[in-house]
């Protein structure tokens, strides 16, 4: 799942940094999405250690008597330019020393290289497979690292275009399993009409949605 609208007044790339929190609408996106989930059979509830994620998890895990989990390979992507404000006139962007940065997108050059994103985030989905087995878990994770793996998992290229993933906020991203393997992947909104409608404008429907793998 990826975390609910966070409180950010003055439009920066936050990534990493502690202290941004779910707003009003997020805590509700929250709620939300863990009354769509109240009847699974969920015994894991896992999340980044970032504030925002825990925030969204809360709800999900309290539903289920469960105690919340942290895993630290669930984080945001790292990020040059993180704390500053990004855009072509007005932010980082428009500074030339930050140009060397942008000379690779396929690695990026920019921030934590696709491939160690998989890496981790295959990694804590096995764990919560193994926490959670014969059962479902939920995992809190954010928009980039969800959008990475799936690519991965669906055999898609990792570089792409930001505003094509399909990952909105507090959307699910669902992985089955069949014993160690992935066997099918698939995407559900289950707050999307509490979404600001500009940030749906960019999304779209991905070649793969509701995807088997066969055996």
């Amino acid at each position: 799942m990826r975390h609910g609208e966070v409180a950010n007044p003055d439009g920066i790339l936050y990534g990493r940094l502690p202290g941004y929190h779910l707003s009003e609408l997020g805590r509700q996106m929250a709620d939300r999405v863990a009354e769509h989930l109240a009847g699974r059979d969920i015994t894991h509830a896992v999340s980044s250690p970032l504030e925002r994620a825990q925030e969204t998890a809360t709800p999900i895990a309290k539903a289920h008597g469960l105690d919340l989990a942290t895993d630290e390979r669930l984080i945001e992507a790292d990020n040059i330019f993180q704390g500053k404000t990004f855009g072509v006139g007005d932010g980082a962007l428009r500074r030339p020393e930050n140009w060397k940065y942008l000379v690779n997108p396929f690695k990026p050059s920019w921030g934590e290289p696709y491939l160690d994103i998989v890496v981790r985030m295959m990694r804590a989905l096995d764990a919560a497979k193994d926490a959670a087995r014969g059962h479902e878990a939920v995992l809190v994770s954010h928009q980039l690292p969800i959008w990475i793996v799936r690519s991965y998992v669906e055999r898609r290229r990792l570089w792409h275009d930001p505003r094509k993933r399909q990952c909105t906020l507090a959307s699910l991203t669902t992985f089955t399993y069949q014993g160690d393997r992935i066997v099918s992947v698939g995407y559900s909104e289950p707050a999307r009409d509490l979404v600001p409608a500009h940030l749906l404008a960019g999304a779209r429907p991905v070649k793969g949605k509701d995807k088997a793998f066969g055996a």
